[in-house]
């Protein structure tokens, strides 16, 4: 199985199985979540036709999907950007993920088994080559993924696509801190949160991934400060 292959992975050039708008918003979620646009970046739709090879009406449709995400701000005068985050936006998306991530940890905790905690396993030995090469694309992919497979467990569909929601609103920040700090420095409490899976210990899931998600920001605070 590859364990970097997720939803955010089509392109355009897919075959026809979705509508263009709907290849397009994904290739577009999938550049932003893993830092490919940067915070700043402005988007056009001229730009995005081009790049992708499609039709004005799929890139307007893929970026007004991606303005109701909150993966994209409109600034007035048809202009569209990568949102640049405040200290103000990351005090309150450290209060967002941890109340909604940690109660997906606490969710999912009983009802992994344990062909899905090795699966966690897996992901997160890949995860450490990544961090070890310095592979910063590899580590955003590895890392996204094991948060989406624990939580796809969770049973929770709504809390799941609010935390989706702030992924897309920090990954092209913490693109920017790997860049910055490289992936050696990077955050990485996956294993005492698989540690608590095995122990079937809704708690302490909660509180590792808590502390995963505490420490990833701060470093994408001190970035932004030291910027």
């Amino acid at each position: 199985m590859d364990l970097i292959k997720n939803k955010a992975s089509a392109t355009p050039t897919d075959s026809g199985k979705q509508p263009a708008h709907e290849q397009v918003y994904q290739t577009l979620r999938s550049q932003i979540l893993f830092g490919e646009l940067v915070p700043g970046q402005p988007v056009t739709i001229q730009g995005l036709t081009d790049s992708l090879g499609v039709g004005m009406t799929p890139v307007r449709e893929a970026i007004r999907r991606l303005i109701s995400d909150g993966a994209l701000v409109f600034q007035g005068n048809r202009r569209v950007s990568v949102p640049l985050l405040t200290t103000a936006d990351i005090e309150q998306m450290i209060f967002a993920r941890i109340s909604i991530e940690s109660e997906l940890s606490r969710r999912a905790t009983g009802n992994l088994q344990t062909a899905d905690i090795d699966h966690l396993v897996r992901i997160d030995k890949h995860l450490d080559r990544m961090i070890a090469d310095g592979d910063v694309g590899g580590y955003l992919r590895l890392n996204q993924t094991f948060h989406e497979t624990l939580y796809s467990h969770a049973n929770a569909a709504i809390l799941s696509d609010l935390a989706e929601r702030l992924w897309l609103r920090f990954g092209p920040s913490l693109r920017v801190v790997c860049g910055r700090f490289g992936t050696q420095s990077l955050p990485d409490r996956h294993k005492d949160i698989i540690t608590a899976l095995r122990n079937g210990d809704a708690e302490m899931a909660a509180k590792a991934t808590a502390q995963d998600i505490e420490q990833g920001m701060e470093l994408i605070s001190e970035s932004l400060n030291s910027a």
